[in-house]
């Protein structure tokens, strides 16, 4: 573990080892395990965390765009990479640094066919993926037919895999709907090995897929939030190892009277004698004012100390006055010790929204 002197995201590739071995436990030895990384592997270190899971014998990487790829290519990832949401300005690039696109559209189709055409490339890998529910991006299941025949008499490109995103696949109440989407995923995929040369693999499982509906898990399964530590669910919590621990240190601390104000805009007025920490990060780091005022809570010495007020760009307030503790004293944001599910619901916010938000300015330190 790392002593905070500034503030810090840790990154524990222990824990990743341990989330990883977790999640496999859960699906066939046979089954491909494709590892979601995109946004700076959800606000960590991608190239970090990248090649600890390659290292791993991770089948599959996906980001969500191209320029994510490159950058995991150019750091040394062999692994194959699927871009999730790839733009048409981006399909040359994509191509000379081998990435696989998801592709979601016939516009989108014949636009990678003729650049791979361009560039005389032949046999290109790539995902084709499917709408079952969700209703953001994919292919519709009547579209199949005409979307094969564009393929079949083509040979610039070749179909490995198909795809579809489920919607609601950790909401107990919405089994029925997982279901039907599962249902209309296979009936895609049984006419697909027909109406293709190709017999390509099928994904569609995320992370709470894995974890309650694995008997779907066709060839392949994703997992994102799932290899950072969160199941979306307290009883996965616990079996999961939170990868990132956000620390810093008391940089002053003030001894303030009763009706003394505190930050901005004087949004915190002080009932008795009141001691103040200083600690500094703020909105600008990901930490946004919706986390001040009494709501959330950080651990000083093991202790819970509330953010008080506006939360500063720079800057978040916190109440020590129980709590023995000097400047210089780390305090932990989230991450080991407080979950980071527990921090972000205090902001009627999730966990995804928060850990993605981190800023690139907080200093990443790697603990392998």
């Amino acid at each position: 573990m790392a002593k905070a002197e500034e503030t810090i995201l840790e990154i524990d590739l222990h824990a990743l080892s341990h989330n990883y071995t977790y999640l496999r436990s859960k699906i066939k030895p046979e089954t491909k395990f494709m590892a979601v990384v995109k946004a700076y592997a959800y606000g960590s270190d991608s190239l970090a965390i990248s090649q600890h899971l390659q290292d791993l014998g991770v089948d599959y990487f996906a980001v969500a765009y191209v320029n994510e790829g490159i950058s995991l290519r150019k750091g040394g990832i062999t692994t194959p990479i699927l871009v999730l949401h790839p733009q048409k300005i981006h399909f040359q690039s994509l191509i000379e640094h081998q990435l696989e696109p998801s592709i979601y559209s016939k516009n989108i189709l014949s636009s990678f066919i003729e650049i791979a055409n361009e560039l005389g490339v032949a046999e290109y890998p790539i995902h084709l993926k499917f709408n079952t529910g969700l209703n953001r991006l994919g292919f519709s299941a009547d579209e199949l037919p005409e979307i094969s025949k564009l393929i079949n008499h083509q040979n610039s490109i070749k179909v490995i895999a198909i795809l579809s995103h489920l919607a609601a696949t950790e909401d107990s109440n919405e089994t029925e709907f997982t279901n039907l989407q599962l249902q209309r995923f296979n009936a895609i995929c049984q006419k697909a090995d027909v109406s293709l040369k190709t017999k390509p693999l099928k994904h569609v499982l995320n992370t709470s897929g894995i974890i309650n509906y694995a008997h779907a898990q066709f060839d392949m399964v994703r997992s994102g939030i799932g290899l950072y530590g969160y199941g979306n669910e307290p009883h996965i919590d616990k079996m999961l190892q939170p990868v990132m621990t956000l620390k810093t240190i008391i940089a002053q601390k003030h001894r303030i009277s009763a009706g003394t104000s505190v930050g901005y805009n004087r949004k915190y007025s002080a009932n008795t004698e009141t001691i103040t920490a200083t600690l500094p990060l703020g909105h600008a780091d990901g930490i946004g004012r919706e986390y001040g005022h009494g709501k959330t809570f950080v651990l000083v010495n093991g202790q819970k100390a509330r953010i008080i007020g506006n939360v500063c760009m720079d800057m978040i307030m916190i109440d020590v006055t129980t709590i023995e503790c000097e400047e210089g004293d780390e305090v932990i944001i989230f991450g080991k010790g407080l979950n980071a599910d527990e921090f972000s619901r205090t902001a009627k916010t999730i966990t995804y929204e928060l850990i993605t938000g981190l800023s690139q300015r907080i200093k990443r330190i790697v603990i392998k």
